[in-house]
This record gives C-alpha cells, structure tokens and sequence, in this order.
C-alpha cells in the first residue's frame, strides 16, 4: 500500500485574512513547496452525511484570476462526477450552465 501526504502552509495577516498559501506533497515531482493563490478543500463526512470545507484565498487573489478559478474549479467537478457516476446527462448540463457563468463573467474559454 502506498500512502501520500499533502501539506499546506497558510501564512496569516494580524486579521487572520490569508497573505501566503504554499502546499506540497510527497508524492509530488516537485520538491519544494509551490506558492498558490487560492484552494478549496472539500471532505466528504460520512458519519454526519455532510461536506467539510475549507475556502481560502489571498488578499492579493485578483477578482479576473478568482472568476476564472471558480469557472475552472466548476468544470473540473463535471470530469470528476462524470467519473464517478456516469451520470453523463447531469454533466452535460453542468457544462452548459460553466459556458453560461463564463460569458457573465466574461471569461474566455
């Protein structure tokens, strides 16, 4: 069995508001800690049937990069329910619903 840590280092002002967000991990290329703007973390509980969830960004996160990450971050969620359940109809709408936040947000895809 293989087992694989990931670690993030948030760095926090005097009002606890985010300034630096490095992660790494062990099972990484990547040596060393790599800098990031903004994460979300999302964790299943199967005790409560609920979701835990962490939403971090920096105070320097610009509003075009956070557009585009939430457009990105929603995509990514279709690929990975589509994994996950097959449910390809679902997906579809989801896809159709992302190219709708991005033209609102005026994001090119």
């Amino acid at each position: 069995m293989k087992t694989a840590e990931i670690k993030l280092t948030i760095t926090l002002d005097d009002n606890n508001v985010p300034e630096n967000i490095m992660w790494e991990s062990t099972d990484s290329k990547n040596q060393e800690a790599l800098p990031v703007k903004a994460m979300m973390l999302s964790l299943w509980d199967q005790s409560y049937k609920n979701t835990l969830k962490i939403d971090l960004w920096t105070k320097d996160m610009p509003v075009d990069e956070m557009k585009r990450f939430f457009y990105e971050t929603l995509q990514t969620m279709g690929d990975t329910f589509l994994r996950a359940t097959g449910e390809k109809n679902i997906v579809e709408d989801l896809r159709d619903y992302c190219a709708h936040f991005a033209d609102k947000m005026e994001i090119k895809q």
